[in-house]
């Protein structure tokens, strides 16, 4: 097994690290167990919660920081004690948790919903294990990772497609299955989908992916109005906390759910109790998904030949990707490759 790789990534190291200022370091990973391994990074997707965390928008950012909770990748180091029979040369996957508790006494580990732990719900950048060592995420060369949370890619996905779907593929994926979506979206069995943003910019290509209908919420007139009582879930996505609530709900019919994936910066808006006990409605929030759920969305999405979306950027030119992205400039997601190793 190899060992002589150098972790080594591009690290924020204050909240102007988000403005394109990560500089390229080393870094301590991990301390070794025989249930990790190492994985040479040749791909990271680049997330909403990336930049929400190099300027320190929900919390205070535990820096220096590699983020980057998509990684892709190839087995380098495999520890003995490894699950689901990861050998050293496997493509694999790790989204954006990397570890919990996994305690035979915790509820939710014990359950396989280990994405709700209450005890140690660690995330694979900024957070850190109960002995105190950093998690590093994937703007980098390397990681290491406990194998519980690393799941192999299938054959008929891309790396460059498997890697957002490790963050932002699941956190839709677990809240559509989870709260009653068809047999989902179109490939799910939906009888109808409709694509809700501000403007029309979209609409063309939200048509593509398969939306029978589209709201342009800063155009179209009365639209909560025009559309109240014709949606049974509405999953809101937006990490904003600027959103018409209140109107959102008056799209879902009679106990119908609203569920935020979403995590804006500030408090969500208040809203009238009558706007749900009327139409006994629920408002629920739903956190990414567990390594079994993504194991699923990984066959399901093999086996029904859905892709993501995306555009590959140089893992060397992450800075201006990360700019891009903040500016609204991808369609829809960024993969980066690590060209040394991809």
């Amino acid at each position: 097994m190899s060992t002589d790789h150098k972790f080594q990534g591009w690290l924020g190291h204050d909240p102007k690290s988000a403005d394109g200022n990560m500089e390229w370091g080393s870094y301590e990973p991990k301390t070794w167990s025989e249930e990790d391994l190492d994985i040479e990074i040749t791909h990271c997707g680049i997330c909403g919660t990336d930049l929400h965390t190099l300027r320190s928008g929900w919390k205070p950012t535990d820096y220096p920081c590699c983020v980057g909770h998509e990684i892709v990748g190839r087995a380098v180091k495999v520890g003995s004690k490894t699950e689901r029979g990861i050998k050293v040369g496997d493509r694999v996957g790790v989204g954006p948790q990397s570890g919990s508790c996994l305690k035979p006494d915790c509820e939710q580990c014990a359950n396989g919903e280990e994405n709700h732990c209450q005890i140690a719900m660690i995330g694979t950048y900024d957070s850190r294990y109960p002995n105190g060592d950093k998690t590093y995420g994937g703007y980098a060369d390397y990681a290491r990772v406990p194998s519980h949370f690393v799941l192999k890619i299938p054959d008929a996905i891309t790396s460059e497609a498997a890697a957002p779907m490790l963050c932002g593929g699941i956190a839709l994926y677990s809240a559509l299955t989870k709260n009653g979506c068809g047999p989902g979206m179109k490939a799910l069995g939906a009888d109808r989908i409709v694509a809700i943003s501000r403007s029309s910019a979209k609409k063309a290509d939200a048509e593509r992916m398969g939306a029978d209908h589209f709201i342009a919420t800063n155009e179209d007139k009365d639209w909560e109005t025009h559309n109240a009582n014709t949606i049974d879930l509405l999953i809101c996505t937006v990490s904003s906390a600027d959103i018409p609530f209140e109107k959102y709900l008056m799209l879902l019919r009679v106990k119908g759910t609203f569920v935020q994936v979403g995590i804006p910066e500030e408090p969500m808006p208040a809203f009238n109790a009558f706007s749900i006990i009327g139409k006994g409605l629920k408002v629920a929030g739903s956190a990414i998904g567990t390594p079994y759920e993504i194991e699923d969305m990984l066959e399901f999405t093999a086996k029904k030949n859905v892709k993501p979306w995306i555009e590959t950027r140089p893992m060397k030119e992450a800075n201006k990707a990360i700019v891009d992205m903040a500016a609204g400039k991808a369609r829809y997601r960024y993969t980066l490759v690590n060209e040394a190793h991809a």
